[in-house]
């Protein structure tokens, strides 16, 4: 039997804040099975936000100090949070957080320094799983897939939603995985034009009506048309879809409403096109999963043979830190963490960048 205790890290697109996950992660038998434990949410402040935000804009000096201050950050914060629940952590599994995405010229880059990580936290850090795969051709995107197949696996299908939609399925005895396309960034870049982080429940959203203009342009992006594997991220958004919403005059309750439905009818053309079973089960994961009318719509779009599954809290919250606390584990045993049948690389791999505390 195999035991790890880890603390998954992550930072999504949506920008909510830095999700942190204590996991006790063991293999008996060749099965692999999870403990969730601890967790925290650490929101950015302002400044926080908007240089994350922001980040994709500045020169390579000025980001790879960002690199290394925001590391340092993370490295505090772990070693808060550790102090605070008296935890004894093998290593960190940390994702960092993604400010360039342009795999189709060989590029993918998530800051948080493992070095200084390391150093702040003082435990072992694992970080960096994109770039090898991106090396090996792939899309570096998505990652989660391994999770969904070794710890979620008896469900048809695996969504989250979080600053971006992305889906996994098993078929022909591979995982299959991509980015569908919007979800929280598209809203919450909305509701902040009115200084409200984000629509809590959907009620603003429940409260509009569809702009059928913008639904159309929305649905007729050219990224829908690409065949997977696809992953996109926020280059995508501010060249293609901001100026869609900057550009359509309607309230801020008709632009979210229009956006839900956009998002919604793009998901269930994804799991239609995929669904062979008489009923399949969906779990829904993510920030968005906790968005009452964007719920309610999605399940209205799937209709009655596709079950919607939204679990608890603490794992909606958190099934990003945990399944990066995973590829730790298994980039330690040396095991396959990023399918290539997910990402379109040239081969399976066990990515991921070891840094020791000095």
């Amino acid at each position: 039997m195999t035991n790890y205790n880890v603390l998954g890290l992550m930072s999504g697109t949506s920008l909510d804040g830095l999700d942190l996950a204590f996991c006790q992660i063991s293999k008996t038998k060749g099965q692999w099975a999870y403990r969730l434990e601890q967790t925290k949410s650490v929101a950015y402040d302002v400044l926080m936000k908007e240089k994350l935000k922001n980040s994709i804009f500045l020169p390579a000096d000025e980001l790879l100090i960002f690199n290394n201050s925001y590391g340092q950050w993370l490295g505090e914060q772990v070693k808060i949070f550790i102090e605070e629940n008296g935890l004894q952590v093998d290593f960190v599994a940390s994702h960092g957080h993604t400010t360039h995405h342009q795999p189709e010229h060989g590029l993918t880059y998530q800051i948080g320094s493992g070095q200084h990580l390391a150093n702040a936290s003082g435990v072992k850090v694992i970080c960096d799983f994109r770039t090898n795969d991106v090396a090996l051709g792939g899309q570096g995107a998505p990652l989660v897939p391994i999770g969904d197949r070794l710890f979620f696996g008896n469900y048809d299908f695996c969504l989250n939603l979080g600053g971006i939609s992305n889906i996994s399925f098993e078929k022909d005895g591979n995982r299959i995985a991509y980015d569908i396309g919007l979800a929280n960034m598209i809203l919450n870049h909305i509701t902040q034009k009115v200084n409200i982080q984000f629509d809590k429940g959907g009620e603003l959203a429940r409260s509009g009506v569809i702009n059928t203009t913008m639904l159309k342009r929305l649905n007729s992006l050219a990224y829908f048309d690409v065949p997977y594997p696809k992953s996109t991220g926020f280059e995508w958004f501010t060249q293609e879809v901001m100026p869609i919403v900057e550009s359509t005059d309607d309230t801020i309750e008709n632009l979210l409403n229009t956006s839900i439905h956009h998002l919604c009818e793009q998901i269930a053309i994804q799991v239609r096109a995929h669904t062979k079973a008489l009923k399949s089960q969906l779990l829904v994961t993510g920030g968005g999963a906790m968005n009452d009318f964007l719920i309610a719509t999605l399940k209205k779009k799937l209709g009655s043979n596709i079950e919607v599954v939204v679990p608890g809290k603490k794992l909606i919250e958190n099934k990003e830190a945990l399944v990066f606390a995973l590829m730790g584990v298994l980039r330690m045993e040396g095991e396959i963490n990023v399918l290539s049948s997910v990402t379109g690389a040239e081969r399976d791999s066990s990515s991921g960048v070891v840094f020791v505390p000095n």
